[in-house]
C-alpha cells in the first residue's frame, strides 16, 4: 500500500467482483443471452469485457443503440439477472475475511456503503441473502444515477450519503472502469484482484494496493 498514513472517514464498496466474487455468473448469463438466444458472434473473453455499466449499456456497446427498443431491454435484463441468480445461489458468499472486516469496521465507527451499477433486485438478492445490511449506511444503485461509471456520479452520491468528503472515502473495487470512476471522484482505491489482473490496472494513480481478500494485512493500516 502506497500511503501508510491514510485514515478514512469512510469505505465505499462496488459489491460485484468487490463484496462477492459472482462475475463470472453475471459473464455466463450474459454470453447465454447472447450468443444462444440473439445470435452475437462473441467468445466468453469479448463478453467478460463488456461487463460493466447498467444492462442496458451492455447491450448497446454489443449490438448498437437501436437494436432494441425498451421493452425488449426490460425482458432481456430481466432474463439476465434471473440466469444470474438462479446460477449464483448455490455459490453466494462473501469475498474471504469480508465479514470480520464489516464486523471490525462497525466497531470502529466507520460508515460504509455500496455504490454499484447493479440494480435494485441483484443488491437485496446480495444484501438480504448474506445477512449484511447492518452494516450499511447507504447503497447507490443503478437506479439512482444517471451515468455509470466511469463517471463519478456514483460514488460522489455515496459519499453525499454518508455526509463524508470525496478525499476521505476509500473506495473498494475490482474492476479498471470502477477505479477510474473513483478517480474521477477524488477518492482513493484498493483494488480486489478477483477479476481481473494487476496489469490491467496500470496508470491508475489513486490506486493504493492491491489484494486478493480481506484477510490481507495491509488493510490493518485503515484502522
Amino acid at each position: 500500500m502506497h500511503n501508510l498514513n491514510f485514515k478514512p472517514k469512510a469505505f465505499l464498496f462496488d459489491l460485484n467482483g468487490t463484496m462477492i466474487n459472482d462475475m463470472e455468473y453475471h459473464t455466463l448469463a450474459w454470453y447465454s443471452i447472447m450468443t444462444e438466444d440473439l445470435g452475437a458472434k462473441l467468445d466468453y473473453e469479448n463478453v467478460k469485457k463488456e461487463m460493466y455499466g447498467k444492462n442496458h449499456e451492455v447491450l448497446e456497446r454489443v449490438f448498437g443503440k437501436d437494436k432494441f427498443n425498451a421493452e425488449e431491454i426490460e425482458r432481456l435484463s430481466i432474463d439476465k439477472e434471473k440466469r444470474y441468480q438462479e446460477g449464483y445461489m448455490p455459490h453466494l458468499a462473501l469475498i474471504e475475511g469480508l465479514d470480520d472486516f464489516l464486523e471490525r469496521t462497525k466497531e470502529a465507527n466507520i460508515p460504509m456503503a455500496i455504490g454499484s451499477a447493479a440494480i435494485p433486485f441483484n443488491i437485496d438478492f446480495v444484501v438480504d441473502g448474506l445477512n449484511i445490511r447492518r452494516y450499511l449506511d447507504a447503497i447507490v444503485s443503478a437506479d439512482d444515477v444517471k451515468t455509470s461509471k466511469p463517471d463519478p456520479e456514483t460514488f460522489l452520491k455515496a459519499a453525499a450519503a454518508l455526509n463524508i468528503t470525496p478525499e476521505d472515502c476509500l473506495v473498494f473495487e475490482d474492476a479498471p472502469k470502477g477505479v477510474e470512476s473513483a478517480l474521477n471522484a477524488g477518492m482513493p482505491c484498493i483494488v480486489l484482484t478477483t477479476t481481473h489482473t494487476i496489469e490491467e490496472f496500470e496508470g491508475y494513480p489513486n490506486i493504493l494496493g492491491y489484494i486478493t481478500d480481506y484477510n490481507d494485512a495491509k488493510l490493518n493500516t485503515l484502522f
